[in-house]
């Protein structure tokens, strides 16, 4: 007993003493990030947030925990089980006044054995810099009036959280007790209360697009279209009757509020800070080295997934520690699949390979394709297509400017595709060129790959990707020679003042650059591993 006593507690010293990277976000940038959302709060309300759950693989196996981003972004916790409240004004709280409380999961010496280091309220305190902190499990005894706030701001629930039942604090109990202490009703509906609310804060002017809006939501929602007053409200015929409506459907709302939170979320993200594009750029060059080792590696008796193994070599070589998304790596046809994961075609011969493969480095996540011939060389017919791609990509970052929406560069990059698909003849209208480019060109990057943000003219300091591309599958109605060729060109753009900065640039984009590339010599050349023969064994 004591040796176990002993050797726990030396466990526990180890972790304490655990030598960890020294370029983490700082707790004041957590601070200040919650400072800025409370300053964006409405007037007598209350932002709750939770973290993510834990996800179950298989069996007694459960995914690598990720934290959600907001909850990240905000705390710097890497923890599950957790809520995080902060008011707009202060609160008083077991006889303190309060502007945020965090609630996370207590130390527990054996389970810290088995599945690793918990920071508790005192390790929180000391590296994440919260004040007011609790264990989770005293959020059921919190004397929160929820009721008294005009408005409680929260992201609605999905019904993927399982219920630990050896675990009286876990975030499906968190949930079940912040639903009994804010009145969440049975039969909540976010959609439902975010028309109610639209309906009711629309004036007389826009009575139009409120029918308009109603009439949409209706016809794509079987739920809304049951609703007795929405339907009533559709049907009015004067302003009187929908006045009367109005003030009905306004008794019906409460004050949960499940739309207010993304829009500070997105306002918040979108524009990074300097300390996010420090990491960003990081994430951004080992993406881009990952390609370039590829590249000088690459040769057409390789599997696809002994490429995505190379990226993800380098990722975990410079301490990124996971991927952004799961990794792309489609040999021929398989590039035509937009999402293409599975990543087991046993050898790429002569066909072109698209990679489209992201570190995340310390939560932050790039997002870099590139499209290399497997043997080395493009073929005519590749080589016209990539440099399409190529054109089209130079149009759209140069479209990626301070003051330009999100659809500049894509319609800067359709533009090109356009005229070069119907100059080679694989198109003969304008409105064909869907089939082949099917995709938007661009989205934020930052804690998600599809990042949040408002998509309203850009600002200095916001990262999007620039990534036409062109998918031909087998049985395109186009000239076979075509057939079978797929190309993304993916780069991630910091949008400043001073113009477009294109931050994987590292990772070849010419056709030439490539083929120059893919002829460097690669340290994985004398990487030969043992023949897999289980019929030697």
């Amino acid at each position: 007993m004591l040796r176990s006593i002993l050797f726990t507690c030396f466990s526990l010293f180890c972790l304490w003493s655990q030598e960890t990277p020294s370029d983490y976000l700082t707790a004041e940038f957590h601070a200040d990030r919650r400072a800025a959302v409370r300053q964006k709060l409405p007037p007598n309300s209350v932002a709750v947030f939770f973290a993510n759950p834990v996800r179950n693989r298989a069996n007694d196996v459960d995914f690598h925990y990720h934290q959600d981003p907001n909850f990240y972004y905000l705390t710097g916790l890497k923890e599950p089980h957790a809520i995080l409240i902060i008011y707009k004004e202060a609160q008083i709280v077991n006889g303190k006044e309060v502007l945020e409380l965090l609630f996370v999961q207590e130390r527990d010496p054996l389970k810290e054995q088995w599945n690793g280091y918990r920071l508790g309220v005192e390790g929180v305190k000391e590296k994440l810099g919260f004040t007011n902190t609790f264990f989770n499990s005293e959020f059921d005894g919190l004397q929160a009036d929820f009721d008294a706030f005009e408005r409680v701001l929260f992201f609605d629930f999905n019904n993927d959280i399982r219920n630990d039942a050896s675990n009286d604090a876990d975030l499906y109990s968190l949930i079940a007790m912040f639903k009994k202490k804010a009145n969440y009703p049975e039969d909540f509906s976010s959609s439902k209360t975010s028309l109610y609310r639209y309906i009711t804060t629309s004036d007389t002017k826009s009575s139009a697009n409120v029918a308009q809006v109603l009439a949409r939501s209706l016809r794509r929602n079987s739920d809304l279209a049951k609703d007795t007053l929405l339907v009533k409200y559709k049907k009015a015929i004067n302003e009187q009757q929908r006045m009367e409506l109005k003030q009905l459907i306004k008794s019906r709302l409460t004050n949960l509020d499940t739309e207010t939170l993304g829009y500070i979320m997105d306002e918040l993200r979108e524009v990074k800070l300097p300390e996010e594009v420090t990491l960003l750029k990081k994430a951004v060059y080992i993406s881009a080295v990952g390609q370039v080792e590829v590249m000088k590696a690459m040769h057409p008796a390789m599997s696809e997934r002994e490429i995505q193994g190379i990226h993800e070599f380098v990722f975990k070589k410079y301490g990124a520690e996971y991927e952004g998304y799961p990794s792309i790596v489609g040999g021929g046809h398989n590039g035509c699949v937009l999402h293409y994961i599975t990543n087991d075609k046993p050898r790429v011969g002569d066909d072109l390979v698209l990679m489209d493969l992201g570190a995340e480095y310390h939560n932050y996540t790039a997002d870099v394709t590139r499209t290399i011939p497997a043997n080395g060389k493009f073929s005519s017919e590749q080589r016209a297509i990539y440099d399409l791609v190529y054109k089209a990509q130079e149009a759209g970052i140069a479209a990626s400017v301070v003051g330009a929406s999100m659809r500049e560069p894509h319609l800067a990059a359709v533009a090109v595709i356009t005229e070069g698909l119907k100059s080679l003849g694989i198109i003969e209208d304008p409105s064909e060129v869907r089939r082949y480019f099917p995709h938007g060109t661009s989205h934020y990057i930052g804690l998600d790959v599809h990042d949040a943000g408002t998509y309203g003219p850009f600002e200095h300091n916001t990262l999007i990707t620039v990534e036409p591309g062109i998918y031909i599958p087998e049985g395109s109605p186009c000239d076979s020679k075509w057939w079978g060729i797929a190309v993304r060109i993916e780069d991630d753009i910091l949008i400043t003042n001073d113009g477009p900065v294109n931050l994987s640039v590292y990772a070849p984009r010419t056709a030439d650059a490539i083929e120059a590339m893919m002829e460097q010599p690669s340290v994985l050349d004398q990487f030969i591993l043992p023949e897999l023969d289980i019929l030697a064994q």
